[in-house]
């Protein structure tokens, strides 16, 4: 089986490093990844303990598919307590670094304690060993990656590690491996910080063995890669404009967030779109765009790799910003410029290269940021606060500069880097924090996409697009169109899209395969890999055993059925253009149905007779 069946159990406080046994029965449940190392948080872990302490586990964990040649099969998750919601945090990133970490025999790592002081983990194959930081602390990821490079000497090494954001206490810090490929939501950086953790070094040489069938898994493979090649969006949308594809489609329908969700559409958003950052620019006649990238085994190649012009404000000084790095994606130039009212895309890029030097969370940065833009016009923030900054919406230079002072953790980046809802609450204004369960929203309008606002209500980790991506359905038409404006019908969408997701993660796949995959497609990859019979049906299972587990360790963090819900905005400002005109997001219609199909009480908690058919943990 391509499980390594063995993982490795770090104790910072200590300064230990035990191997183990990968707990095979539940892997068997939980399949990997997001599901099984979310068991072990479980089965550890106090839901109650405070997610900045030595007690909160900080975990690193791949897929069975991680590191063989599935399509996409690159993928490694974070998953620890939230410090930004105190609820279940799980982070997916691509890159490298997951498929590394397979090669080198372990299918997780499980960090806890606390180090006296910083250190790095350093794994060479069976070769794990904590080493001193002292000299990487205070260094950006991207200081710190070249820095571990020349150390180690080695140019296959692949390294994870936390900016400044995340030394300094910025609630949604993430963590950036291969430079620009990001661990980002939730604040898992922010854990890492916590325990004196700079950085995770990985080589691995071994390979992925044990697959069960190598030949029924090379021909399902190959099937999927085909059906990945042959589909509009990912075998051409997304290798073109990236997942910025979206950016003109969303404002079209009338569900582009804009000006801290206070409007629908924006007018400038062309300006920033995938689109625009094909077009050469006035001054030298280079795109932004300089190519696509791929994470390991990826065939969709999705990544955005892009070059600021080098005359623009914000890097006309600073030569180092005007090299190739990692260009802009729909959610992170949705939340830098719409939300904010910024359609600049030189500033947007620049903001998005600090994000990855740094470790930010670029949505939660951004719209922590329009937040601040609101407060500002409505005179609760001042020039006094920022240090004669006006944090006017539409702004470049006032984006670039908040940026620069919430990676640093310097004045007014420390309130911008408390999140959109404690900034709100500090200043007094609660409802101007587009959160729910205090993480900010992505990038669609629930009054325009009404399944997207209960998926956003119900996240596990907080408002997310990625848990339950009903765009699929409701915009592009996949797998079958439902109608945006309708909110009968959803919930059932919802929980399909959120189990099934559940399930993807912990395979070690990249959701973006399921705009042309279904389970059909992923579970006779899964089943030739791994031992067991692994059928659709039963992987959609494991995906409503792992949602109904995420949601049991948010009750007992202390979480209700109440942060089930939208800010006031959404549920009673209604759109005023577009599509959406006069709509508001129908969530009480669609919850309670909601609660009924996921088999949970009118409270929100999962009945007795869900928990024993699921077979969830005591």
């Amino acid at each position: 089986m391509s499980w390594s069946k063995k993982l490795l159990r770090v104790n910072l406080t200590d300064g230990t490093i035990k191997e183990e046994p990968t707990n095979m029965e539940w892997a068997n449940e939980y399949l990997g990844q997001r599901g099984l190392a979310t068991r072990y948080m479980v089965e550890e872990m106090d839901p109650k303990v405070d997610a900045l302490s030595p007690e909160n586990m900080l975990i690193f964990a791949t897929g069975p598919l991680t590191g063989t040649n599935a399509s996409t099969g690159g993928r490694y998750s974070v998953i620890t307590k939230s410090p930004l919601t105190g609820a279940v945090a799980c982070s997916n990133s691509g890159g490298f670094i997951g498929a590394e970490l397979k090669f080198a025999g372990w299918d997780m790592i499980i960090f806890e304690g606390k180090a006296a002081s910083p250190v790095y983990l350093s794994v060479y194959n069976d070769k794990a060993e904590l080493l001193p930081a002292d000299d990487l602390w205070g260094k950006s990821v991207w200081e710190a990656d070249e820095l571990l490079h020349k150390k180690h000497a080695d140019p296959y090494l692949r390294i994870a590690a936390i900016g400044r954001s995340a030394e300094k206490g910025c609630l949604y810090a993430g963590i950036i491996n291969d430079l620009h490929r990001a661990a980002g939501r939730s604040g898992v950086g922010t854990v890492m910080a916590s325990k004196n953790l700079k950085a995770v070094v990985v080589r691995g040489t071994k390979g992925v063995t044990g697959v069960r069938d190598e030949a029924a898994f090379q021909n399902a493979v190959a099937a999927g890669k085909q059906v990945l090649a042959e589909n509009a969006v990912t075998g051409q949308g997304l290798p073109t404009y990236g997942t910025q594809v979206l950016m003109n489609v969303i404002n079209e329908v009338g569900a582009l967030p804009t000006r801290n969700m206070r409007e629908v559409q924006f007018e400038g958003a062309h300006n920033v779109s995938g689109e625009a950052m094909h077009e050469p620019r006035k001054t030298d006649g280079k795109p932004n765009l300089t190519t696509n990238g791929g994470c390991f085994a990826c065939t969709i190649a999705c990544g955005r790799i892009s070059t600021i012009d080098p005359q623009h404000f914000s890097v006309k000084d600073k030569p180092e910003y005007q090299k190739n790095s990692g260009g802009l994606e729909y959610e992170a130039a949705w939340a830098l410029g719409p939300d904010t009212g910024v359609d600049d895309i030189d500033a947007l890029t620049y903001v998005n290269f600090l994000c990855n030097e740094d470790g930010m969370d670029p949505i939660s940065f951004g719209s922590t940021v329009a937040a601040a833009m609101e407060l500002f016009e409505e005179g609760v923030i001042t020039t006094e606060h920022t240090g004669g900054v006006e944090l006017k919406f539409g702004s470049a230079e006032a984006l670039c500069w908040a940026a620069e002072v919430t990676a640093k953790g310097e004045g007014f980046g420390l309130d911008l880097g408390l999140g959109s809802k404690r900034l709100c609450e500090k200043y007094g204004r609660p409802e101007l924090s587009m959160t729910v369960k205090g993480q900010e929203f992505p990038a669609y309008d629930p009054r325009g996409i009404q399944g997207i606002g209960l998926a956003y209500a119900t996240s596990n980790r907080g408002a997310c697009h990625l848990r339950g991506y009903t765009i699929s359905s409701e915009i592009l038409g996949i797998p079958e169109k439902t109608d945006p404006l309708e909110s009968a019908g959803k919930a059932g969408l919802v929980k399909a899209f959120q189990d099934a997701t559940a399930a993807v993660d912990s395979a070690g796949l990249c959701i973006f395969t399921t705009f042309a995959w279904t389970l059909d497609d992923i579970a006779p990859q899964v089943a030739a890999a791994c031992d067991g019979e692994w059928t659709p049906e039963r992987m959609l299972e494991v995906g409503e055993r792992i949602w109904n587990m995420e949601r049991e360790f948010n009750m007992r963090a202390g979480i209700t059925a109440e942060q089930d819900n939208l800010p006031k905005r959404l549920l009673k400002d209604a759109a005023k253009v577009g599509p959406a005109a006069g709509k508001v997001n129908e969530l009480d219609k669609m919850l309670p149905e909601y609660y009924q199909l996921r088999g949970w009480n009118e409270n929100g908690e999962v009945t007795a007779e869900t928990r024993a058919r699921l077979k969830l943990p005591a």
